[in-house]
Formats: structure tokens, C-alpha cells, sequence
């Protein structure tokens, strides 16, 4: 059934009064914050935000509900803050630690949408099924590069494939594999534990991407077989029930570290991006960046273009020029 058009001044209407709701919870974390006795501040961290409602974790691991204080930002899953309690579960984040990353995707209107912060691990979940494509890996990767995340890419379901077949899936990654970007091939079938991948956490806080259909689901319940018992806490601290976490939300693995679970980037596309910062996001094209002919060379069929004498001599693998056109024809198109 079709969305039924807003008029102007329906629009007009609905956001004065999200404006309206936006300041009566702004004014309740005020009139908190002046009610606070001299108890020392402390550190948590967010574990997810839904809407104007924030779970903060403590130390004890223990989760508790929290508003935003004025003027300090917007925190966002993963963001490590300091709060101050103002009843047994209920608390005020009074300020927000420096990001060391922040991952974000486009809204409806084309702005950048913060997701999460502070991810120490991009994983890139692929599988034989269905097909994977080099273009959105390709986005992936470019979005890791640009917040200054490691990534890796799973290979899930190898079970599904015999000794041959697997080793012809595993070829197609491995020229990223030659540029930095380790592959790790799992099947749950024959590691349950999922060891491996375990390991790669090491006490940082990771994001499974993919397309659906690779087993990411499957993943996250295997690494974490508490998810529920977690996802009853955060729904106690808030009251507003289970709902609360189908937004970005961290979990706790058993194994150190955390998965941040969010189903932001199910539709992951890049949002606004430069050329100059497209190419960066090719880490393989650095060395030759700056060094060809032209100052505003396209890597198309320029002569004397270094990026095509790089790919030329393999130094860059050609599916990976070829995704780096593409993208590049789509931002002249958006300019224009």
C-alpha cells in the first residue's frame, strides 16, 4: 500500500512536536543533574540508544537507564561516557570520552547517520551462497579505510563446498588477502565454537557486515549464547520492552571484547565521499597516488596514468580498479 503524502504543514506540525518531546527529555536531565548529590561521576559505556533512551553499562556490568545532560553531543552505542546515578537504575551521562571510530551510513536524506563508535574490528561476513559481490565488499572495505578500522573477511559455509570448489571460492578474495585484508574461512559446522574467529575479537569491540543470507545471524547466536539473557537486562533498565534492541546494540562476549550487533548496516551504502577520498580508501593505490601525468587524471585511459601502469605490472588487482571507476563515475554523476 502506498505511503500516504505528508503536506507542508503536517511535516511543519510533526516536527515541532518532536522538537517539543526532544526538549521536555532535555529539561527532565537538567532538573536530574541538579538533583545529584556529590557522589563521585563514573565511567560506562553505552550499549545501545533508542531514541531519547540510553543503557549504560557500569563496570559490574550492570545496566542502567539513562538521559543525556545539554550540549555535550548525541552518544551512540559504543560510546564510552561518564554518567552519575540519580536512582538505583536510572543515571545522567554528563559527558562523552573521545571516539577512536565512529561508523556511520547515509539517512533517508542523504546525511551521515552515526551508528556506533569506538569499533576496533570491521568483519565482512561472505559465503557461497548467495554469490558475493566484490562491489559491496569493495564499499565495505572503503568505509573501514576511511574510519581507520581493520578488516577481515569471513568465509562462511566452507562446508558447503568440496576441497576444489573451496579453494577456487578462497581465490577469489585472495587478491585482498595481498593487500592487508586477512581472510578467515569458518564453517559451523566443523568448528561449533568458532575459535577462530573468537580470537580475532581480542578484547576490542567487532561488527559483523554482509549481505543477507551468508549465516550472520547464525554467527551471532553461536559467539553469543547469553544474547537473550543480555537482551532481558537492557530491556528491565528501560521498561519499554524488547523492541528497545533493534538498534545498534554491544553485547558482551564471554570470550573478552564485544559484538555490536546493528541492523544499520544491513543496507549499507557509502554516503557522501570525495574523490580524493575515494582513492584513499584503495589502500593499494597510495604509493602511485600523485604520480601521474595529469594532476586530475581520472585512472581511466589517461596516458600516462600511474594507477593503470600499477595494475598494468599487477600491482592492483583489476577487479578492484574497476570497482574504484565505478564509484568514481557515481560521484562525478552526484556532483554534476
Amino acid at each position: 500500500m502506498p505511503r500516504r503524502r505528508l503536506s507542508e504543514r503536517q511535516v511543519e506540525r510533526i516536527q515541532r512536536i518532536q522538537d517539543r518531546r526532544r526538549s521536555k527529555v532535555e529539561a527532565r536531565a537538567e532538573v536530574a543533574l541538579a538533583q545529584l548529590d556529590d557522589e563521585a561521576a563514573r565511567n560506562g559505556l553505552v550499549v545501545v540508544r533508542h531514541g531519547a533512551n540510553l543503557i549504560v553499562e557500569d563496570a559490574e556490568g550492570a545496566c542502567h537507564h539513562c538521559v543525556t545532560r545539554q550540549h555535550i553531543g548525541h552518544p551512540v552505542c559504543g560510546d564510552q561516557v561518564i554518567w552519575q546515578p540519580c536512582g538505583p537504575t536510572a543515571g545522567v551521562i554528563t559527558a562523552i570520552h573521545p571516539r577512536t571510530t565512529l561508523l556511520s551510513r547515509p539517512s533517508a536524506s542523504g546525511q551521515d547517520k552515526p551508528l556506533a563508535a569506538n569499533i576496533g574490528l570491521l568483519i565482512i561476513v561472505v559465503a557461497p551462497e548467495p554469490s558475493p559481490t566484490g562491489f559491496l565488499i569493495d564499499q565495505y572495505l572503503i568505509a573501514a579505510e576511511r574510519i581507520g578500522v581493520p578488516a577481515l573477511i569471513l568465509c562462511n559455509k566452507m562446508d558447503l563446498l568440496d576441497d576444489s570448489e573451496r579453494k577456487g571460492f578462497l581465490d577469489r578474495f585472495a587478491h585482498y588477502a595481498k593487500i592487508g585484508y586477512p581472510l578467515l574461512p569458518l564453517s559451523l559446522k566443523h568448528d561449533p565454537h568458532l575459535a577462530p574467529l573468537r580470537e580475532r575479537f581480542n578484547g576490542r569491540a567487532g561488527i559483523l557486515v554482509g549481505q543477507s543470507g551468508v549465516g550472520k545471524s547464525s554467527l551471532i547466536k553461536t559467539l553469543l549464547p547469553d544474547q537473550e539473557v543480555q537482551i532481558g537486562a537492557i530491556s528491565d533498565a528501560t521498561g519499554l520492552g524488547r523492541h528497545t534492541t533493534s538498534a545498534a546494540t554491544s553485547y558482551r562476549l564471554d570470550s573478552g571484547g564485544r559484538l555490536i550487533d546493528s541492523p544499520g548496516v544491513r543496507s549499507f551504502r557509502l554516503g557522501p565521499i570525495t574523490r580524493a577520498e575515494l582513492e584513499q580508501g584503495f589502500p593499494e593505490f597510495r604509493p602511485f597516488i600523485g604520480r601521474c601525468r595529469f594532476s586530475n587524471c581520472q585512472h581511466q585511459q589517461e596516458p600516462d596514468c600511474a594507477i593503470l601502469a600499477a595494475n598494468a605490472q599487477g600491482a592492483i588487482a583489476t577487479d578492484r580498479l574497476l570497482a574504484f571507476q565505478q564509484l568514481a563515475k557515481t560521484i562525478r554523476r552526484s556532483a554534476e
